[in-house]
């Protein structure tokens, strides 16, 4: 097995020393040891077992850059860590190269934020002790059965009927919303457009609330869902920073989002020249193995060419946050290149295995399929690019 690129990259990196390093080295035991010989059977499952996000937040990685006041690991403030800390959980969560389990495992990456950001001490109390324990399980409603990239135009309604809110519409492609006990809601309780827009936090076991399952293309070990509300009642002491003021705190979790799924993204495109690699160097075709073909390196440079730059705009991005002065249009960009690095590695290292690509239980195979999730979910590269345009002011 060659290095991991990554490992190569960090090495030479300004960014990255000896804690990110240690990081690493802890993260990709816990993956060898808890995930690895499970992909197929939780694939297989279509959802993680409960117990995963217990051991995970025992081996301190479901609260790593949560405040310690709310039984996280540590702020990066406090842990002396920084954002690419957390670019290096990331990389070592994708090794499976089955973005489900990463996808639903943290969920509460995107659900939880905030509830940390904006919502009342009494219900950041209440709520994200028990996530960072690994006990509950909150997962993001934004996009519905009518639109998705178009927050501002959601349809999902909350009226304040005296001392709570009375919620009807539907959120669909929700990830881990078949298993999840709180979903952070986007709902409509003003007049169109962004200025009606408010955030719920919802348990779902409420009256009123169903769920439906549904089957994707890819990310088979996440459960996905449609959630219904009917008349579903929720206390008013559950809204999340002031009414009506819901969209911008949607807004600042994309940039966080977005960062996130490109470092998974370079993650799969460096898997996909991994195993490419490999195959390379121990297939023969014609007495003499594949790596020694013209047309093949030229393949595997033009794949780590393409990670290198994905991975410099990563690194890019992260600096801006750390440095705060990150601006949305890079994060936008940044999404697209990465996720079309994603789909040329694996489409070369397909062409580059051949008919062993084909065969289910393989990562090259598990990321082919999950191509399409990642170039639109979280923004589609067509919104992303018309992000970007208004940002750079064209």
């Amino acid at each position: 097995m060659t290095a991991p690129p990554f490992d190569q990259w960090r090495a030479r990196s300004p960014h990255y020393d000896e804690t990110h390093e240690a990081v690493c080295q802890s993260v990709r035991a816990f993956v060898a040891k808890e995930i690895m010989p499970h992909v197929d059977e939780w694939e297989a499952a279509g959802e993680l077992p409960r117990d995963l996000h217990r051991k995970a937040a025992e081996a301190g990685l479901i609260g790593l850059g949560y405040p310690e006041r709310l039984g996280g690991s540590g702020t990066m403030e406090e842990r002396g860590f920084d954002i690419f800390h957390s670019l290096v959980q990331s990389e070592e969560m994708c090794r499976p190269g089955a973005g489900g389990i990463p996808a639903s495992l943290f969920i509460h990456g995107i659900g939880l934020p905030p509830i940390v950001a904006m919502g009342s001490e009494e219900l950041q109390q209440r709520i994200a002790p028990q996530v960072l324990s690994g006990e509950k399980i909150i997962c993001l409603g934004i996009t519905e059965p009518g639109g998705g990239s178009d927050v501002a135009n959601l349809k999902t309604k909350a009226e304040r009927r005296g001392d709570h809110y009375v919620v009807n519409g539907a959120k669909t492609l929700i990830t881990s919303g078949m298993r999840a006990d709180y979903i952070t809601l986007a709902v409509r309780t003003g007049d169109e457009g962004m200025g009606g827009i408010s955030l719920l936090l919802v348990e779902t076991d409420r009256k009123g609330i169903t769920r439906t399952p549904l089957a994707k293309m890819g990310w088979h070990a996440s459960d996905t869902a449609t959630i219904h509300f009917d008349d579903v009642e929720v206390p008013v002491e559950n809204l999340v920073g002031p009414e009506n003021a819901g969209f911008g705190g949607i807004m600042r979790n994309f940039n966080g989002e977005r960062l996130g799924m490109a470092q998974q993204a370079a993650a799969y495109a460096r898997i996909c020249y991994e195993d490419a690699l490999d195959w390379a160097r121990e297939r023969e075709t014609f007495g003499r193995p594949l790596v020694t073909r013209q047309a093949i390196r030229h393949k595997l440079a033009r794949m780590l060419q393409m990670i290198g730059a994905t991975q410099a705009m990563i690194d890019h991005a992260a600096w801006t946050v750390k440095n705060d002065c990150a601006f949305p249009g890079d994060f936008a960009l940044l999404k697209v290149q990465a996720t079309q690095t994603m789909e040329y590695c694996a489409r070369e290292a397909c062409q580059i295995l051949g008919g062993a690509s084909f065969v289910r239980g393989g990562r090259v195979e598990r990321i082919y399929r999950e191509v399409r999730v990642m170039a639109i979910g979280g923004g589609s590269e067509e919104i992303m690019y018309d992000l970007a345009s208004r940002q750079f002011g064209f």
